[in-house]
């Protein structure tokens, strides 16, 4: 299960060979759901009302690279970035920063 990013405690990721339409998975504590991509729906289970705002506006933001993923994923088996967003590790190579626009700025 390749990891796409992990921020807030909310992990994203997509498994290889999966089916039709183009989703990923999220993982928030006991909770987990399943979002498509170009609706950014939950299309499976739940998240927290806390959790589910901060992955949709992720997404939007970076829905071109979710899609690359799914692309590269089915084609090739790997998938193309890593968007990490720990903002520990926001220097690290190939990786984007997110700060979700609505979070208090310290």
């Amino acid at each position: 299960m390749p990891e796409i990013s992990r921020f807030f405690g909310i992990v994203i990721f997509m498994y290889f060979d999966e089916h039709n339409p183009p989703h990923f998975h999220v993982k928030y504590g006991e909770d987990r759901a399943v979002l498509s991509i170009s609706e950014l729906k939950v299309l499976e289970g739940k998240l927290p009302r806390r959790a589910l705002p901060l992955v949709l506006e992720w997404a939007n933001e970076h829905r071109d690279e979710l899609m690359n993923n799914w692309i590269s994923l089915e084609t090739t088996g790997e998938y193309t970035i890593r968007v990490n967003t720990d903002c520990l590790t926001y220097f690290e190579p190939k990786t984007l920063y997110f700060q979700p626009k609505f979070v208090r700025q310290l």
